[in-house]
This record gives C-alpha cells, structure tokens and sequence, in this order.
C-alpha cells in the first residue's frame, strides 16, 4: 500500500491535477502527500535570484502550502510541502531518498519536440530514474 507520495508541483492544470490525485489516494490509503515546487536557476532569471538571495524562500513556501491547500480543502491535514532550489528531476529523486517516499505522482504537459529537446521534460527524467512507482497525470 502507498503510504507516502512526492507530488512535483509548479501550479500548472496537471500538476494541480496531480495533488488532488494523490490526496485521494493517501485518503483512502491512510497516507500521507509531500507537495514540492523546485526553483530552477536558469541563467538570466533575476526572479529566481532574488528569491533565493532573500528570506521571500520561506514566504514562497507558505504560499505553496497555502495554494495548495485550496486545492484539496479536505485533505490539507494530509500535505507536506516545500519549495526547494535545483533541477527538477534530480530534486524529487532526491526527495524520494530522503524522506521515505514510495510513490511518485507528477503532471505532464505537452510540448513540441524541439522544446523538449531544450527544455527537457522532468516526467521523461523522472520515469527513467525512479525506483519506486510513478504515476503521470495529463
């Protein structure tokens, strides 16, 4: 039984989807949801800087917690979440790692091939890289 799922959250439809996903499965199952939104520093994102060279990282993830948290009004009780900086697919792998996670639950959106190719996709890399269960949602 899944007792504690990794949500990649970037406020997208599916990731939305997502949560809202795994909240019903932890309901059912007794679990638990971690909710994560990575900041990626990209070259030339003085958002991203900035909030990461002020205390705005603590307050951004209040606002995580509270998006959130709208999303599923019955299952709050039910959400870890945190905003954590680096690369995506890396960053929930090493959630899965470190805080016991068995089940991966992360949103898809389409893209054209050549914005993969540039972009990447971080469902792409997490499916190859997971060992424990990962399901996608459209």
């Amino acid at each position: 039984m899944l007792k504690y799922s990794l949500v990649g959250y970037d406020g997208s439809a599916t990731s939305q989807r997502a949560v809202r996903l795994a909240v019903e499965m932890a309901q059912a199952a007794g679990g638990r949801v971690r909710v994560v939104s990575v900041l990626q520093m990209t070259e030339g994102s003085a958002d991203t800087c900035a909030l990461l060279m002020t205390d705005q990282g603590a307050r951004r993830c209040t606002q995580l917690l509270d998006e959130v948290k709208q999303l599923v009004p019955g299952g709050a009780s039910l959400i870890d979440a945190e905003v954590v900086r680096g690369s995506p697919g890396d960053v929930l792998l090493e959630q899965v790692r470190r805080h016991g996670v068995d089940h991966i639950v992360i949103g898809h959106t389409e893209r054209g091939a050549l914005a993969r190719w540039l972009l990447g996709s971080v469902s792409g890399d997490v499916l190859e890289r997971a060992h424990v269960p990962v399901t996608v949602v459209r």
